[in-house]
């Protein structure tokens, strides 16, 4: 496992401002949630490599009450057992729009748009970021990301970027601290 190298930054206000309202966190899976390489065994069983530091942040948020839910154009076995591991109910696997799965998800838990984060690293991704109340790109993201998007995180995908955003949720709706100390008990 690389060492991370992030520093944390105070979002702007405004990001501030929209994570304060989120309620569900929609997460893409490669290059996200992963560093964007799948790994291909001599069977051709695909192997995906997965962040601690990630999983514990999606742990913290569902602890305290926030939905996450993972969306990937491709399908996993890998995905859907880490997803189960780590208790994630809604994950959305083979979607030709991520946008409509989204839909779909914020409908289901009655929840306006205005209430989901989406983390992502495609311009393909644009029309989803377009749509939620906080749009959040990974730092090594596609080049002109940073135009559609309210805030970029210091790490890259794989690396503790979900973690990041799920650290910043919690800290500016107020939870991290007993959210952290529940975790410790």
């Amino acid at each position: 496992m690389r060492a991370s190298t992030t520093r944390r930054v105070r979002p702007p206000a405004a990001v501030v401002t929209r994570a304060r309202r989120i309620r569900l966190l929609l997460l893409d899976v490669d290059g996200v949630l992963t560093d964007g390489r799948i790994l291909l065994d001599h069977r051709g069983r695909e192997l995906r490599a997965f962040n601690v530091r990630d999983g514990h942040g999606i742990a913290l948020l569902l602890r305290a009450g926030i939905r996450v839910a993972l969306l990937s154009a491709r399908r996993s076995a890998a995905v859907t057992r880490w997803a189960r591991e780590l208790e994630v109910s809604a994950v959305v696997q083979g979607a030709t729009s991520s946008l409509a799965a989204a839909r779909r998800l914020w409908r289901r838990w009655h929840l306006a748009p205005e209430e989901v984060a989406f983390v992502g690293n495609e311009l393909l991704d644009q029309p989803l970021f377009a749509t939620v109340g906080l749009a959040v790109a990974v730092a090594d993201g596609a080049a002109g990301l940073e135009r559609h998007v309210h805030w970029t995180t210091a790490a890259p995908g794989g690396a503790g970027a979900a973690r990041e955003v799920a650290e910043l949720l919690l800290r500016v709706q107020g939870r991290w601290a007993s959210i952290l100390g529940d975790a410790m008990r």
